[in-house]
């Protein structure tokens, strides 16, 4: 499947709202995913027109048929990504040809036809100006960027749809954790799968998720923020975590499970292996066993374990449990490497630190 038709920016038709929703006044308390802007951007996709009738509009609720294919056979990807107001009031974005190099990898998994990249990253621009009054100026707030696919066909048959929505929503956010900075607990899932290779794990889609939800239900149930996912053959190798890519500094060399079809490659993961790169650290990506981490532990050579995402962007791990096993990273701190990641991913993030590799884009 090919788009049909190339489209610019200029092509993008605008209907503001009449009723402006009233802005958060306390941005300390903004939380993650709980309040959406003005406007959405949304587009169309039929087999004769490609992608068509790019917009950005009120935000709204919309209207599909039961029979539409998304209820049935789960055909939906999704992204995330943030705007950030940066030094000087510039507003700024991250590593958003990323993002949408992505969405197409998702969708040739889910046959969901190809997106135009360079388009879909000035469409989101254009929208995040569209309300760039919504971008929290607090330090740590952003706006969060959530673009989407589903399957609008009102067909109830397995095969893929021929008709697609394309949405892209907004809201203000501060932590994606609790904890904020501070250490999270992460549970060890040994009884469910999320992913297997050849399967979903390496894409956005919205069955990688509900697929996790169970272990997440009860790791929350014993106090644990998220789950760690191990392999779905062995149930040996760790994969990921829910949310986050996953990095552990064992006697003073990062590693990270290697990208295997079952796991997905996030940015954020990218950029911390660039970034430890340049600073001289050694990084692996391979096969990293649970056992290895829990020895590293009893031998006192497991430095720092931390999370990488766009929500929370760096998460240190201070807890993990096993079974009847549990230990503690770090002393429960955030280490000095995690720390140094958070500092300089954010700096660069808020136009505060050099981009030594081109990351940021101005809106």
């Amino acid at each position: 499947m090919e788009t049909k038709t190339r489209m610019n920016v200029n092509d993008i038709r605008v209907v503001k709202t009449e009723t402006p929703a009233k802005k958060p006044e306390n941005e300390d308390a903004l939380g993650f995913g709980q309040i959406f802007t003005d406007h959405m951007f949304v587009m169309d996709y039929s087999p004769e027109k490609g992608w068509y009738d790019p917009r950005i509009v009120p935000f709204q609720n919309i209207s599909l048929s039961p029979a539409a294919m998304v209820f049935h056979y789960g055909q939906a990807i999704f992204e995330g990504l943030k705007a950030y107001y940066g030094k000087g009031g510039n507003i700024l974005m991250f590593r958003p040809d990323r993002n949408m190099s992505r969405i197409n990898l998702s969708n040739e998994r889910l046959c969901i036809p190809p997106i135009d990249e360079e388009f879909m990253a000035e469409a989101t621009k254009k929208l995040v100006a569209v309300d760039s009054e919504w971008i929290p100026r607090s330090k740590g707030t952003s706006l969060y960027i959530r673009p989407f696919i589903i399957a609008t066909d009102p067909y109830v048959g397995v095969r893929p749809s021929e008709k697609y929505m394309f949405i892209t929503i907004l809201s203000p956010v501060g932590s994606y954790y609790p904890e904020g900075i501070n250490p999270v607990k992460i549970y060890v899932e040994t009884e469910y799968v999320r992913a297997a290779k050849g399967g979903y794990g390496f894409t956005k889609t919205a069955g990688n998720y509900s697929a996790s939800l169970k272990a997440q239900q009860n790791a929350k149930e014993l106090s644990y923020t998220q789950v760690l996912w191990l392999d779905a053959i062995e149930r040996k190798y760790i994969e990921e975590v829910g949310t986050m890519n996953v990095f552990f500094k064992i006697d003073g060399k990062l590693i990270t499970p290697a990208l295997q079809g079952s796991i997905l490659g996030g940015i954020t993961r990218e950029s911390t292996i660039d970034l430890v790169k340049l600073w001289g650290i050694p990084v692996e990506e391979r096969a990293i066993s649970i056992d290895e981490v829990f020895e590293a532990s009893e031998k006192g050579i497991l430095d720092e374990a931390f999370g990488t995402g766009t929500a929370a962007v760096i998460s240190p791990i201070g807890e993990l449990i096993w079974g009847k096993k549990k230990i503690v990273v770090s002393d429960n701190k955030i280490g000095p490497l995690s720390q140094k990641l958070y500092d300089i991913l954010t700096a660069i993030q808020y136009g505060e630190a050099e981009d030594k590799f081109g990351w940021i884009q101005h809106v």
